[in-house]
Order: C-alpha cells, then sequence, then structure tokens
C-alpha cells in the first residue's frame, strides 16, 4: 500500500524538536507539583505517599500515576538528586527543568504509537482523513499549551485512551480494549467520566450475545470483571492491606472545593455565573434581591467559593443529575446499536456532559470531548459542521493558562496557524453526507469563528492597555463566556447529528 505523507512518524520529530525550543518557557505551579510527587514516591515508603503534606500540592491521582513517577525517579536522581527531596519546595534547577520537560516529550511517545495504531485499524478510502486527523491530535494545541508549556503529561494518558478506542474496535480486541481503559482509571481519575459509554459497550458487545440480549456470556463477564478487578487489584491492593483506601479517597474526590475552578470553564455553569454577574447590575430596577456577601466575591470562581448573588445556588447533586441525564441519553442507543462510530460518538457525549454540567470543572477537561471527537470529525461534513466550533472554542478556552507576555504569539500564532490548516484541510476531507446539513448551524459557526479573533485581540492586548491592572478578571469572563458558547453550541449540533446518523 501507498504511504501518504507526511507520516506520523515525520510529524512527531518535526514536533519534537519544536517542543524542545519550549523548554526554558514559563511553566506553571503543575510543574512543582510533580516535582513533589517525584520526590514523595523516591524519597518515602508506599505508605506514606498518601499522607504526605509538606507542600500544600499533595498527591491526588491515583496509585498507577503514583507508580510512573516513581519510576520517572529513579532516572531523575542521575540529572540532580535535589530534586526529589522532599522538603526542597520550589526547587527548579535548570536540570530539573529539562528532566521535566524531556519526559513529557518521552512519554508522549505512547500517544503516537496509539495514533499510528488508529491509522493501521482503517481502511478504505477514508485513510487520508483518517491521517490528517490523527496528525491533528498530535500537533494538537491543546497538548502543546498544557503538557509542554503549563506542564502535565496529557499526551501519554490520552495515548492510552486512543489505544483502549482503537483495541475495541475489533472483536478480538474488546477484552484488551477493556484491560487497557481499567489501567488508564488507575492512573488519572478524570476518564471515570468516559467509563459509562466502556460499560454499556462492553455489555453489549462482549458480555451479551449478539443474537440475543437476553442471553449472557458468562465466561467472558468472567474473564472481564476478573481482568478488571486485577489491574485494580494492582494499583490499590497495596494500600487496602493497611487500609488506606478511604485517605486516598478523600485526595481523589475533595468535593470541598466549588462550583467553578478558579477560571470559569466554558461551560454551563460559566454561562450561568455570567449571566449572575449582568444581574448583579439590572437586579435593583427589576426587583430582584441581591446576596450582598456574593456580590463581594469578585470572580466566585475561587476554590470553595460557590456563591452566586441573584441565581440559586448549584449543589454537587445537581450537577451530578444532569452529567448523568445527559450521558444516559447517548448511552440508549448505544446499548440498541453497538457498533464502533457510535462508541466513540458515546464517549465524546459523555465528555461533553462531565465537561459541561460537572463540579468544580478544570478548563484542561475540554480535551476529553476534543480529542475522541477528533477521531470522527471527518465521518462526514455534518460531523465536521459539529465539530468547528469546538475546535474553536475548546483552544481558545485554554489562552488564559498562559498569561505572561513571551507566550502569548506562541499560543496565539501556533493554534491560529493549527485552525487554519487543519479546518481547510478538514472542509477538504470529509465526504458529503446522505442527510441535510443544517444551514443556521453552519452559519452560527462562520460566525462564531469571525468574532474570535477581535475577543482574542482585545482580552490579551487592548484590555491591559484600557484598564491596566484595574477589571482582572472581566476579560476571562468574556473568554469563558463565549468558549462556552461555542462548546454548548457544539453539543447540541453532535447530538442531533449522533441522534440522525
Amino acid at each position: 500500500m501507498t504511504e501518504i505523507y507526511p507520516t506520523i512518524a515525520q510529524c512527531a520529530i518535526v514536533a519534537t524538536a519544536f517542543k524542545i525550543l519550549l523548554f526554558p518557557a514559563y511553566k506553571s505551579t503543575d510543574f512543582e507539583v510533580h516535582r513533589n510527587w517525584l520526590a514523595i514516591t523516591h524519597s518515602l515508603p508506599l505508605w506514606e505517599w498518601y499522607y504526605e503534606k509538606t507542600s500544600e500540592w499533595t498527591l491526588d491521582y491515583p496509585p498507577f500515576f503514583a507508580y510512573f513517577e516513581c519510576i520517572l525517579s529513579q532516572v531523575g536522581k542521575l540529572a540532580d538528586p535535589a530534586m526529589l527531596r522532599v522538603y526542597n519546595l520550589e526547587y527548579d534547577s535548570w536540570q530539573t527543568v529539562y528532566f521535566q520537560r524531556f519526559t513529557v516529550i518521552a512519554t508522549e511517545l505512547i500517544l503516537v504509537y496509539a495514533l499510528q495504531s488508529f491509522i493501521e485499524s482503517s481502511h478504505g478510502v477514508t485513510k487520508r482523513a483518517v491521517q490528517a486527523a490523527a496528525i491533528s491530535v498530535l500537533l494538537s494545541p491543546g497538548l502543546l499549551i498544557i503538557d509542554h508549556i503549563h506542564f502535565q503529561y496529557n499526551g501519554a494518558m490520552y495515548g492510552v485512551l486512543i489505544l483502549s478506542l482503537v483495541l475495541v474496535r475489533h472483536k478480538s480486541g474488546l477484552l484488551a480494549g477493556g484491560f487497557v481503559f481499567a489501567a488508564l482509571l488507575c492512573m488519572k481519575h478524570i476518564y471515570l467520566y468516559l467509563a459509562p459509554a466502556y460499560f454499556v459497550y462492553l455489555l453489549r458487545t462482549y458480555c451479551l450475545s449478539p443474537k440475543s440480549i437476553f442471553r449472557i456470556q458468562f465466561l467472558n463477564c468472567l474473564k472481564l470483571a476478573t481482568g478488571i478487578l486485577g489491574i485494580f487489584g494492582l494499583a490499590f491492593g497495596p494500600f487496602a492491606i493497611k487500609k488506606q483506601i478511604p485517605q486516598i479517597m478523600s485526595r481523589l474526590f475533595p468535593f470541598s472545593r466549588g462550583l467553578c475552578h478558579a477560571y470559569w470553564a466554558p461551560n454551563v455553569w460559566a454561562v450561568y455565573s455570567f449571566v449572575d454577574r449582568v444581574l448583579i447590575v439590572v437586579a435593583p430596577r427589576l426587583g430582584l434581591p441581591v446576596k450582598t456577601e456574593a456580590v463581594n466575591s469578585v470572580t466566585r470562581g475561587l476554590v470553595g467559593d460557590t456563591a452566586f448573588a441573584v441565581l440559586p445556588e448549584v449543589t454537587p447533586r445537581i450537577c451530578f443529575a444532569l452529567t448523568l441525564l445527559f450521558q444516559v441519553i447517548p448511552l440508549v442507543k448505544l446499548f440498541i446499536r453497538p457498533n464502533w462510530d457510535a462508541f466513540v460518538g458515546a464517549v465524546t457525549l459523555c465528555g461533553y456532559a462531565s465537561f459541561l454540567f460537572g463540579w468544580h470543572v478544570h478548563e484542561k477537561a475540554i480535551l476529553l470531548v476534543i480529542i475522541p471527537f477528533s477521531l470522527i470529525a471527518l465521518k462526514d461534513r455534518r460531523h465536521l459542521s459539529a465539530f468547528r466550533p469546538l475546535a474553536v472554542s475548546g483552544h481558545v478556552s485554554l489562552f488564559p493558562l498562559l498569561f505572561t507576555p513571551a507566550e502569548f504569539p506562541i499560543k496565539t500564532v501556533y493554534t491560529i496557524f493549527w485552525l487554519i490548516l487543519f479546518l481547510m484541510v478538514f472542509d477538504r476531507l470529509a465526504p458529503a453526507s446522505n442527510r441535510t446539513r443544517f444551514f443556521l448551524f453552519d452559519r452560527f459557526t462562520i460566525l462564531y469563528i469571525t468574532v474570535s479573533i477581535p475577543l482574542i485581540v482585545y482580552c490579551s492586548l487592548l484590555h491591559p492597555i484600557i484598564f491596566g491592572k484595574s477589571y482582572e478578571f472581566l476579560p476571562l469572563m468574556f473568554m469563558s463566556a463565549y468558549s462556552a458558547i461555542g462548546v454548548i453550541g457544539s453539543w447540541i449540533g453532535f447530538m442531533v447529528v449522533y441522534f440522525t446518523s
């Protein structure tokens, strides 16, 4: 078969060269978070990992990620042993910085392998489109901003997610795909949001007979349950022996945090918060009561602070109920028609529901939606229409993570170039749908993308010039509300596409 260029490997090499140039760039507190975790897992006994609190950045990821940090620390001691001292807070020698930056690039090879597997699992005339989608994920501005500047290890973990999606594409890989996803849950618990789609798909295709849903394949159920329990046993077993599971759970699920993150993630609650801010101004004219103590909270996105001045308060139970409701809706179709495209669509919609309605959602969680959606965005032009506003809003919403002047041209130029390049390529490669496209939705997308450029210019450049350090939260509020409109619009569009395909 003739190879299509550029290949994933070629793009990975060029991307790596560019990422190395970013080693001296801005790094967030997440850099110190992971340095501290390297120190904890290297210097302390296993039983103390989830109790150590010398630093405020305590270990709050599941055990497999802690084991991962422990493995990295064995190499890290060769670069600079001082980084592995628990009491060496805020330590960032150039050896430490370069080592941690390099580990992000090295572990991203998992993503490269998963994307190559995704390409090889696809056949026919869609090969070029599949490769374009894979390259768009590899070169994602989201991964560049979050992992290679801000600092995290999302590339490796999304590689594991994509690998599990590829494995379950064929009947022979269903069991392995389930095991890989279980291992991913033991690395980062945010992927629990996608678990309902995996549960329904594996139940329908592996545990129940394809001839009748009333015939249970008990041997398959036993193999799947035994394997998953074994994986969770490897992760949590050593801590269960010491009766530390409650302590780990308190670290993984800190519900004392507020509804919104410090910067409002672009979801339903960002719009809710924005409306509340507007109502503070107009409430006296409308005769609405205003809570004075809530008005004094400037952002109402600080940890533990969820007060609204005019609108009713939102509780974790409300968030859970809404998230569950909008996850169950696509899962019904998946149960009835359990094919791979419907499964990836359900994974995407589970990501949407958790991001839009979840409690204390981080803006970085938008990748839970963008990356799985990217794999099916080129199925036809209707899918692409729903993907476009997500691609714009999701990536633009990450800009406030990098607030330093030196990184402004990097994040802006790279993201705009990526959007122009891939949205044009996608537009050429996406096949026509056999169903009517949404005229109004297409026009909404064009208008939405057009507004993004002046908004970025104002929030990043003009606002500081006009107001100085006054109204610092205003650009964040505008950016979050704008991005939320795009994400919500994309979600509604994809829900329609999903149920009419």
